[in-house]
């Protein structure tokens, strides 16, 4: 059976004081697809949701302040930014809701991401300082401005946070992060502990992982990228790696390594001269290079071909995904919005208390028929109340069901830990007497199996 690769393609994207817009080309044919004037965002600031979802038609939202970093979860629900004052925001992007907001560092926010599992948000600063939040503690529908406290804080490095991200490996939780001060460092965001140092004789200013063959890149200030193999796995305690004669160095850019993204068999590269090179990461040569007209390019990201094909419109699609306006303020409920929510509490409740809820409602809705005929106002005021009640419900239950899922991903994964530790200490701390009583005993079993 032939299995047919999808086709990708490369969107770069620039700040807003170049003016160049964003731009995607197709990475096997070079062909420029289509270029977008307006579009403009900070490093760490353009994301595709889900991975794919491309919104064919701009929606604007305005925030309280500058966001400039941005990071969502894999299903597309949860979108997170981060501000220069430090402060975080988190919507619902289904309905556009502000969940949270609170002062997550000091200084400016550089770095956001999520966990592969969603149930951990990973924050970084221009001071070195990287955060570990968890969505548990974020989700908290009682108060929407509390500063929850964080998992962990690290405090290795000694400059500012240029790049996170995190292994694929389902029972080893590792962050990795790169910094100005010329050190990648590899973290354990379970246990808090710092795993390794990766030492560098330039400044690192972009990395990224190949997810299959575990390379890690490094971008420079030189230009360069050098090319590691990322081994993180089964010795425990603390190791320093000095890089300072590298095995690997990619030359082909005259400036500073803006932003990497890798493909199953690419590496994307941008930097401040103004180009962008594709590599064969088996063969390790340049086979495509895209040029812009002027100024860095801040953003490189990679979406399928499939997901830029327009959709008939008789046409349905199932599980289509919607995306609504961002609030702008955090609110628990919003204002009065019609009654047709009250057609989507039957899915969210089963048993009886979808019945009990139900007759309530309308046992309401005969109070307020009623009351409409003397006292229109007390009318208003008792349909807005019911529907904010409603509302309130949806959105806790949806909620709960989210911090259910999380739980169970956090108790499979520490499970999973345990289980691969436990069958490591059992290997490798097996006393010698307990190893030679057996030997002698399978010995002795052997002997009577022999006599007559």
């Amino acid at each position: 059976m032939t299995v047919v690769e999808e086709r990708e393609a490369v969107l770069a994207c620039s700040d807003k004081n170049m003016k160049i817009g964003a731009t995607m080309w197709d990475l096997e044919t070079g062909e420029k697809l289509f270029h977008i004037p307006t579009c403009a965002s900070p490093p760490f600031g353009f994301l595709c949701l889900r991975n794919r979802f491309l919104p064919q038609q701009p929606l604007l939202n305005y925030t309280v302040e500058a966001i400039g970093p941005l990071s969502c979860t894999n299903d597309g629900i949860y979108l997170v930014g981060g501000a220069l004052s430090g402060k975080a925001y988190l919507w619902d992007v289904t309905n556009g809701k502000l969940l949270k907001t609170w002062k997550a560092h000091n200084k400016s926010l550089n770095c956001m991401l999520f966990s592969d599992d969603n149930s951990l948000l990973f924050s970084s600063s221009s001071d070195g300082m990287i955060c570990v939040w968890p969505m548990i503690s974020l989700l908290d529908v009682e108060d929407t401005r509390s500063s929850p406290p964080p998992l962990h804080c690290f405090l290795g490095h000694m400059s500012s946070i240029t790049g996170l991200l995190t292994t694929p490996n389902s029972y080893l939780s590792r962050l990795v992060s790169s910094s100005l001060d010329g050190t990648c460092k590899v973290w354990d965001f379970i246990s808090g502990m710092l795993v390794q140092t990766h030492v560098y004789p330039f400044a690192i200013t972009s990395i990224t992982l190949h997810q299959r063959e575990m390379l890690l890149f490094c971008g420079t200030e030189k230009g360069t990228i050098i090319v590691n193999k990322l081994d993180v796995g089964q010795e425990e305690g603390f190791s320093i790696v000095n890089e300072s004669q590298q095995p690997l160095e990619l030359k082909g850019h005259n400036g500073a390594i803006t932003a990497l993204t890798s493909t199953r068999a690419c590496l994307i590269s941008a930097s401040e001269d103004c180009s962008i090179c594709a590599w064969d990461i088996f063969s390790w040569k340049r086979i495509q290079r895209f040029s812009i007209q002027k100024g860095k390019v801040t953003n490189l990201v990679i979406v399928s071909r499939s997901s830029l094909l327009p959709t008939p419109n008789h046409r349905r699609v199932p599980n289509q995904y919607h995306v609504s306006q961002l609030e702008k303020y955090p609110q628990l409920v919003n204002s009065f919005k019609g009654t047709t929510t009250l057609l989507s509490l039957r899915p969210l409740y089963t048993g009886i208390q979808t019945d009990i809820d139900m007759e309530s409602i309308g046992l309401l809705k005969q109070k307020i028929s009623s009351s409409q005929k003397g006292d229109l106002p007390m009318a208003m005021t008792m349909q807005m109340k019911m529907e904010a009640n409603v509302e309130s419900r949806v959105l806790a239950t949806n909620m709960a069901k989210h911090v259910m899922v999380i739980n169970k991903q956090l108790q499979s994964k520490l499970l999973g830990m345990m289980q691969h530790r436990l069958f490591r200490t059992n290997n490798i701390n097996l006393p010698k007497a307990s190893r030679k009583k057996f030997k002698i005993q399978s010995l002795m079993q052997e002997e009577e199996s022999h006599k007559p």
